[in-house]
């Protein structure tokens, strides 16, 4: 029984919860982050979609059962080896998504509806648009472009339209570089790959690369810019001895670009140099430099957003 509730976990993917944490984006960006109303929304609308990502991945497995055992790695897999029967991940996933889906109207009408076309598009790309080239891969990134405006929606909160864009360049950063690598695994190795990478030039790929990643910075920057000035009069002038300059008002949101455009830039060496970026939750919390930049990206915000401007 252990050993069953173990496979079960694992099943789950608790390692692809990081993912969840995009729902956290609006609270920090809406200047609410210390609200404790909205603290709680989020971290519920953040435990949702956990259960809600959870139960995909059981029915995706269900429906790479028989690819997943000719994978090196994936055939151990706990519904590909046999320790979960597939009847039973049908079943916890429908159990998870029928009590928790219901729950998540009452956190907000609009996130209900986030949760229920990231589920239904989830079930699609398990059951068919992950062949289709290019769609599969604008269905991952909309995955994370649900997760958070489902945090938007869940608080109530107002952002720009470069908040979308910048998020949803981001989104499709990932994506292709998830397919770009994978790509890469293709050829240096002789098992059975899915079908839909054999139809991605490696051209192609590269353009895709070189775009989202110009288009990930450059939106964020736009975001960054168009933003209202942050006052930071009472901190500067405290610390001057009550001198007045003029960068006493002034857009400190712009400082956080050059740890973006790092951050891209290193993104980028990871796929290319290290041959990796499959798997972009495991690469932010296993490589150094890129995690110390996500750490000092995020201390960035939340000091001038809530400290600076004080």
């Amino acid at each position: 029984m252990v050993k069953l509730f173990w496979a079960i976990f694992k099943a789950a993917r608790p390692r692809q919860w990081i993912k969840n944490f995009a729902v956290f984006a609006a609270l920090i960006f809406s200047g609410t982050l210390f609200d404790s109303t909205n603290q709680l929304k989020a971290f519920e609308g953040f435990l949702l979609f956990c259960i809600f990502s959870s139960a995909t991945y059981l029915l995706n497995d269900v429906f790479d059962i028989e690819r997943d055992r000719l994978h090196p790695f994936k055939r151990k897999r706990p519904i590909a080896s046999g320790l979960i029967p597939m009847p039973l991940a049908i079943f916890l996933s429908l159990v998870l998504i029928v009590i928790f889906l219901p729950l998540s109207y009452s956190l907000s009408p609009a996130f209900f509806f986030a949760a229920l076309a990231y589920l239904i598009m989830q079930l699609f790309y398990s059951a068919y648009l992950k062949q289709i080239i290019l769609i599969d891969v604008l269905v991952i990134a909309a995955g994370f472009v649900l997760r958070v405006y489902a945090g938007v929606w869940a608080i109530d909160a107002h952002l720009n339209v470069w908040f979308l864009l910048s998020v949803t360049s981001f989104a499709l950063f990932l994506a292709i570089g998830k397919r770009r690598s994978e790509r890469t695994l293709m050829e240096s190795s002789d098992f059975r790959h899915r079908e839909t990478l054999l139809h991605y030039p490696e051209s192609l790929l590269d353009s895709l690369t070189s775009m989202f990643a110009n288009s990930t910075w450059l939106t964020y920057a736009f975001f960054a810019f168009l933003q209202p000035p942050i006052q930071a009069r009472r901190i500067l002038s405290t610390f001057l001895g009550g001198m007045e300059l003029p960068f006493i008002e002034a857009k400190y949101l712009m400082a956080t670009v050059p740890v973006v455009l790092y951050a891209v830039m290193r993104y980028l060496y990871i796929i290319y140099e290290k041959k990796e970026g499959e798997s972009p939750e495991r690469i932010i919390l296993t490589d150094k430099p890129l995690l110390i930049t996500v750490i000092l990206w995020s201390v960035m915000i939340i000091g001038i957003i809530y400290y600076l401007g004080a």
